[in-house]
């Protein structure tokens, strides 16, 4: 289901930027961009896939399908963010993240525990970590076109701003690992992730 819900965002990312796509060095080859596929056949193929992984969800319990719609709209909206605020990257990691919760209720059909919403941080502290590392690559057709990232909004303190969520990213990491009383390998990988 992620992994279907994943590639449905990412044609509706692209049906959503083809015109955007087309001005950005890195993204101007995308299909939808390039004129390979059409839009209509974008929005086809995207449906298909949010079928398919509410077929999924079909088989989980009643919470998880009700928390799947937090995640169709999230993956929904994600692509248009960046039109409305600097922080596209807080709502992809959202999207992504939307999986915990739901992984969550389907293992034990109940809401989330602070301890998987504290999981749930985390996923979107370092989507917007590695995405706005990725964004600062097309800073400069994004300012000329008017698209907002957080590469962006934090401008030349990019790389101290990333440097503090990856270490707000790895406190929280040692929270949750104390949190589920987590022994010497976590914090040995921990450990390592911050080397």
């Amino acid at each position: 289901g992620v992994i279907i819900m994943r590639a449905a965002g990412c044609v509706i990312n692209d049906y959503a930027d083809r015109h955007i796509d087309p001005h950005v060095k890195r993204t101007k080859d995308r299909p939808i961009a390039s004129g390979l596929v059409s839009p209509n056949e974008g929005l086809l193929l995207c449906c298909l896939l949010v079928l398919m992984a509410f077929l999924l969800v079909l088989l989980m319990n009643t919470l998880t399908i009700a928390l799947s719609m937090g995640a169709l709209v999230l993956a929904a909206i994600y692509p248009f963010m960046k039109r409305y605020t600097h922080l596209p990257q807080v709502f992809l990691g959202a999207a992504f993240g939307w999986a915990v919760p739901m992984v969550y209720a389907a293992q034990t059909g109940t809401l989330p525990t602070p301890l998987a919403w504290l999981i749930f941080v985390a996923t979107v502290i370092w989507a917007v970590i590695y995405d706005t590392m990725y964004a600062m690559v097309d800073r400069e057709d994004d300012l000329k076109i008017g698209v907002k990232s957080t590469a962006i909004l934090f401008g030349d303190a990019d790389k101290v701003i990333i440097a503090l969520l990856q270490g707000l990213f790895l406190l929280t990491l040692v929270i949750i690992g104390q949190k589920a009383q987590f022994g010497q390998y976590f914090y040995t990988g921990v450990f390592i992730a911050l080397l």
